[in-house]
């Protein structure tokens, strides 16, 4: 079984900053791209953040210059560093990776659980 578990959300106050890791186990021969989402309350689950197995990374207009993601493929491990936040920031995040289990297997997308991040006064 592939599993990945989200850590680091929890309430902050407008203008700071909180970081998400994620955190991939079981049976993994290769791990190619890796993401986060986020859904907030009444609306659809939007891309946040990307990035590639060699690093690069792409992210929503929403939160260019804020939000940086990282990975460390030794660690088979993706972060979500967020600066600046805001109200509308508020969601569930949801991490992902395609994931490949053996060497014979197709790739397949796994998520998590997700991790509640609240910005409020």
């Amino acid at each position: 079984q592939v599993q990945l578990v989200e850590s680091g959300g929890g309430l902050v106050q407008p203008g700071g900053s909180l970081r998400l890791s994620c955190a991939a186990s079981g049976s993994i021969f290769s791990i190619n791209d890796m993401g986060w989402y986020r859904q907030a309350p009444g609306k659809q689950r939007e891309l946040v953040a990307t990035i590639t197995g060699g690093g690069s990374a792409n992210y929503a207009d929403s939160v260019k210059g804020r939000f940086t993601i990282s990975r460390d493929n030794a660690k088979n491990t993706v972060s979500l560093q967020m600066n600046s936040l805001k109200p509308e920031d508020t969601a569930v995040y949801y991490c992902n990776a395609d994931i490949q289990r053996t060497w014979r297997n197709f790739q397949v997308r796994y998520w998590g659980q997700g991790t509640q991040v609240t910005v409020s006064s």
